[in-house]
């Protein structure tokens, strides 16, 4: 660090192509009374453990490369139980985030903070809101965890929540790009307000190089949001396997037994959930190349968490 600051440019442009080595940190069990987690936790090593070798394999092949600053800016930070969470959007990051505010001191229920609260309420801070100091002290000592979900269904869950809902940022900042760029002949109405995208014109536009707009972090990677080859997390929990695997995190870091993982859906609670027929559905409206190539975007994510592929 003293190096860094003798020199006189920002001293985080010298941290670009930063490899973290792996800070392996034994889980401390101790706090686990109860043997009725032992599957869960035999499954938490197989998860780690396919991820490391991935990525020593992955690795090798491709240098890795990206500022630190971009690595950690989805990380949230947790002091008082001494916890980084990586937010993956649609995999339960709503109900995450109202764990965090409580185990924080900043709530004493999960249940009664909203989402505007959650998501707008700049209660927690954010690991690049630290110095470099504070960053590294933080990802070398706390309990790093990430909750992932199988590639397509987040997709489609992303989809229906953004572009099947009134929404004032989505359909006039995405939708109107979207049907302008890819539905022939459309009508004024649809290319004044961006309503009513279909599934098959979002993956066009997620499958073009020359995209009209941007990417959006409820579609981007897992790969690009939370860089699992760099970082290397303690605890990898799934959404299928959510509330369980979540309580046993909390556990691990010694939450107050009367914290529970909610339940709740955060929004849009009449709909259905995302399920593996609801994406079913939603596949049959692509063509092969298309299916095929959605699959290739995310290939990675499905690779360093063991999805099946559709």
């Amino acid at each position: 660090l003293s190096d860094q600051q003798k020199m006189s440019e920002s001293p985080f442009s010298q941290l670009r192509g930063l490899y973290l080595p792996p800070a392996l940190h034994p889980l401390n069990k101790t706090l686990v009374k109860d043997s009725k987690w032992k599957d869960v936790d035999s499954t938490q090593e197989k998860r780690k453990s396919l991820l490391h070798d991935f990525c020593k394999k992955y690795n090798s092949k491709k240098k890795l490369r990206t500022h630190l600053m971009h690595l950690v800016s989805r990380i949230y930070v947790e002091d008082r139980h001494k916890v980084l969470y990586c937010e993956v959007p649609k995999a339960g990051c709503s109900n995450w985030k109202r764990v965090l505010m409580v185990l924080n001191g900043l709530a004493a229920s999960a249940h009664n903070i909203s989402h505007d609260d959650v998501h707008y309420g700049k209660h927690l801070r954010k690991l690049d809101s630290f110095d470099l100091k504070g960053i590294y002290t933080r990802l070398n000592t706390y309990t790093k965890t990430i909750f992932v979900r199988d590639p397509m269904e987040r997709l489609v869950s992303a989809f229906r929540d953004k572009f099947e809902h009134p929404n004032s940022y989505y359909h006039p900042v995405f939708g109107k790009a979207i049907i302008k760029k890819y539905r022939h002949n459309a009508s004024e109405e649809a290319l004044k307000t961006g309503s009513g995208v279909t599934f098959k014109e979002f993956v066009q536009y997620l499958l073009d190089s020359h995209r009209p707009v941007g990417m959006d972090i409820h579609w981007e990677q897992v790969s690009k949001l939370c860089y699992p080859c760099l970082i290397n997390y303690d605890f990898i929990g799934k959404f299928e396997t959510l509330e369980e695997d979540a309580n046993y995190f909390l556990q691990l870091v010694g939450a107050p037994a009367e914290l529970k993982f909610p339940k709740f859906k955060d929004r849009h609670s009449s709909d259905e959930r995302t399920s593996a027929e609801v994406v079913r559905q939603y596949l049959k409206e692509l063509s092969k190349e298309e299916r095929q190539g959605t699959y290739d975007f995310y290939s990675l994510d499905y690779l360093m968490f063991n999805y099946t592929s559709p």
